[in-house]
């Protein structure tokens, strides 16, 4: 099964996406896009705020509550070179938490644009905080892999990191909307249950809850449950690969609760989920649920799913059920006094892939040729094309600021 899966090739998974169907904005109020709805392989469209009604009631809703960061930072060098230095994930601390309180100094994972002008060399800004200004300098440490880690230093110990990006750092908007940040993306670009801050790019499924959609869940009887997975930029990153062997998944940072590992145990490990980065999440748990069976003494660091694991052999064969291996990181919580499990995943969710705990999925429209597209067609045994071809036809609108669809397998 594995190598079926590794040998598919990217190309089968393209579609002619005109640049005038990519929502470069959304629409004015969040919850009246259109929601395209795919149930059993039928097609048919309403308005997002009407979702709860295609929900059976008592099912349990996943929401990834992330909180984008204002991850790209620009420094001008003395010579006028203008240096993009973009966040992707903490070095020192290392723990997301932690990483927003330092004060003083920090380093991060970055990105680097315009990198052949910052050769050597401290780099500094200032801001202003509060009435006060502060000076921030960044010095480039060492390369590792495809980025660099960079130490952050300001003069002001009384201020946190979250400050110093707040006041001097931009939302990172998606490349493929082809225009600066705009301040409604402040906005906009995040969820209205945003609460954990640490992803580059927003869950956008997400984007078109409000409020009131939120209520109607609650009054049609559907329970709600959120966990955190940090979005990475690799979820823009292109399978340039031929076949999707070759195409290495960017590593993210989860964090789910007891409680709502207990939440999913009750409900059977059945979950609809709420965007790409929850079923990520909650396939993810399966694996570490397995790993705990084998190796109940694990430590954190072996909270881990690497890309290819659920398509190893005999990994089909489902040792342990879903609540076994919820129960088995609850057990393990217990064991180690935990209220909240940090792991990470690498997982590529691709035809071949049997889903676990996602029983239903809102999602957006993808790129083509994309990892995600991979994950949705997995999740509608191959046919995703009904669903795209039908989006196209019908004037949704694609990507991050598009339209949504509810999709039931």
């Amino acid at each position: 099964m594995e190598n079926d899966t590794k040998h598919i090739r990217i190309k089968d998974y393209t579609y002619v996406l005109p640049d005038e169907r990519i929502a470069k904005f959304p629409i004015s109020r969040r919850d009246q896009s259109k929601l395209l709805v795919y149930r059993h392989g039928q097609v048919s469209q309403d308005i997002f705020c009407n979702i709860a009604e295609y929900l059976p009631k008592g099912a349990l809703m996943v929401f990834n509550n992330t909180k984008v960061i204002q991850a790209r930072m620009h420094f001008r060098k003395s010579t006028g070179a203008l240096i993009e230095v973009f966040l992707l994930e903490p070095a020192c601390p290392a723990d997301y938490e932690q990483m927003f309180q330092a004060r003083g100094k920090c380093s991060w994972l970055c990105l680097v644009g315009n990198l052949k002008k910052w050769k050597e060399g401290r780099l500094e800004k200032e801001i202003d905080i509060k009435g006060k200004t502060i000076t921030l300098s960044a010095d480039r440490i060492r390369e590792q892999g495809t980025s660099f880690l960079v130490e952050f230093q300001w003069d002001d110990e009384s201020v946190s990191f979250a400050e110093i990006i707040d006041a001097a750092g931009e939302l990172p908007i998606p490349p493929y909307l082809n225009r600066k940040t705009e301040e409604s993306d402040k906005v906009t670009y995040q969820t209205v249950y945003s609460k954990i801050k640490g992803s580059v790019a927003a869950p956008t499924a997400g984007l078109h809850f409000t409020n009131e959609v939120l209520q109607s869940l609650d009054e049609h009887g559907i329970h709600r449950e959120e966990l955190t997975l940090h979005v990475g930029a690799g979820t823009f990153k292109p399978v340039k690969s031929e076949e999707i062997e070759g195409h290495a998944m960017h590593t993210e940072y989860i964090s789910v609760k007891k409680t709502t590992l207990l939440r999913l145990i009750e409900h059977e490990a059945q979950a609809i989920a709420v965007g790409t980065t929850s079923v990520r999440t909650l396939e993810s748990l399966y694996y570490i649920g397995c790993h705990l069976e084998a190796c109940p003494d694990a430590s954190d660091d072996a909270l881990h799913v690497s890309q290819w694991e659920p398509y190893a052999d005999g990994a089909a064969e489902q040792p342990i059920s879903p609540v076994k291996a919820l129960q088995n990181i609850v057990d393990w919580m217990d064991r180690n006094g935990q209220n909240t499990m940090h792991g990470s995943t690498q997982i590529i969710i691709a035809p071949g892939y049997e889903y676990k705990i996602v029983k239903m999925l809102v999602t957006n429209f993808h790129q083509p040729q994309s990892t995600l597209l991979l994950l949705v067609s997995a999740f509608v045994h191959g046919d995703w094309r009904t669903i795209y071809d039908y989006a196209l036809a019908h004037d949704f609108r694609f990507l991050s600021y598009g339209d949504s669809s509810l999709l039931i397998p």
